[in-house]
């Protein structure tokens, strides 16, 4: 999705519930072993929203007991837990506030509670207070400071992993690999062996991997991820419509989607990689929901090379007719569930194995 779209809520859904297509899709949906996935979880969004000083509860939210129950009930067995930098950190090169990681801790031990493994995601787009990563005003290194802050919070904590950042886009492809190489080499330092999330630039789109749009693609300068401990993966996001942001009603663009999956597990297996699908989802239109279940299908066929999947997404302020929102309401579950949940079904046999910490030394 865009920047502006991750703040604003009403985009329409205007098509009628397609019951008979959506149990199809279901059952269409899970040809190839989904327990193989370390992740079959959701984005659970609010905790972004807002400006830095906003009120809990008034101006942003995390996760309802509520929501992370019904959710876990459904099967989810993770969740990417989006939060704001600025609130959590207020001045560059200091202290992270109390009162927010205090917020960001209880959130991430409810939803460890209900056995979900938790990605923290600072969901910022490569920017702080307007400023992007890499500038003057925000040199790669304080984003270095902040991960070392952050991973020394939840260093070494069985079933967290670290989401480098949300969606860098206008940021050239060098001066992001600097920043999240100096960032993982931060989180090393304190200690922590936690898996660590790579996006690339230009959204990190699955489809857009190998674009070089002038100053290099991810699927070139993104090799140069350097990891002492090698736990790493590459985040990547997709959306099916027509500009592939995730804002428009209408998925006109699945089988680019699909096919993308494909390519980028041939790159990953050549290059010895591994990716985490980070964000899709779609409507509930027809070619909305059919196209959800091959995106889902196509990462359980290429399980040796992905970790998995968060669909965008819930949240307990998201707008009933916001078109992703898998958000229940009073009349029951969103017609996307009924596509979702059979590829959470089987169980893991080993829930959570991609974060488990590896041995020191």
């Amino acid at each position: 999705m865009t920047l502006s779209s991750r703040d604003t809520a009403g985009r329409r859904a205007k098509c009628a519930p397609l019951i008979g297509l959506i149990f199809s899709a279901a059952a269409s949906s899970v040809h190839a072993a989904p327990a193989d996935l370390c992740f079959r979880g959701l984005n659970i969004s609010g905790a972004e929203y807002g400006e830095a000083d906003g009120v809990e509860g008034v101006n942003f939210i995390y996760p309802s007991a509520s929501t992370t129950s019904y959710f876990a009930d459904k099967g989810f067995d993770s969740v990417r837990l989006p939060f704001k930098w600025e609130r959590l950190q207020p001045q560059l090169g200091q202290g992270l506030d109390d009162h927010e990681l205090d917020r960001l801790k209880a959130s991430v031990a409810g939803l460890r509670d209900k056995g979900l493994t938790v990605i923290l995601d600072p969901h910022n787009y490569a920017y702080y207070a307007g400023h992007q990563i890499g500038t003057a005003e925000v040199p790669a290194r304080q984003f270095a400071q902040f991960w070392i802050r952050l991973a020394a919070e939840f260093a070494n904590e069985d079933g967290i992993a670290f989401g480098l950042m949300n969606e860098p886009h206008d940021i050239a492809p060098s001066v992001w690999l600097d920043a999240a190489n100096q960032a993982i080499a931060g989180i090393r330092a304190v200690g922590a062996r936690n898996l660590i999330l790579v996006p690339g630039t230009h959204w990190s789109g699955v489809v857009t991997w190998g674009e070089d749009f002038g100053r290099g693609s991810n699927a070139t300068v993104m090799l140069g991820v350097v990891d002492p401990i090698d736990n790493f993966a590459f985040e990547v996001h997709q959306y099916m419509d027509k500009d592939l942001s995730g804002t428009n009603e209408a998925c006109v663009n699945a089988d680019l989607a699909v096919t993308g999956i494909a390519k980028l597990s041939d790159w990953l297996r050549t290059h010895d990689k591994r990716a985490f699908l980070g964000e899709f989802g779609g409507s509930k239109e027809r070619d909305c929901l059919t196209g959800l279940a091959r995106m889902m299908d196509q990462v359980a066929t290429d399980s040796d090379v992905w970790l998995g999947w968060t669909y965008w997404a819930g949240g307990d302020w998201w707008s009933p007719e916001e078109g992703n929102n898998i958000q229940p309401t009073q009349a029951g579950d969103r017609p996307q569930l009924s596509v979702l949940r059979p590829a959470l079904e089987p169980a893991a046999a080993d829930p959570g194995a991609c974060v488990r910490i590896p041995p020191a030394g």
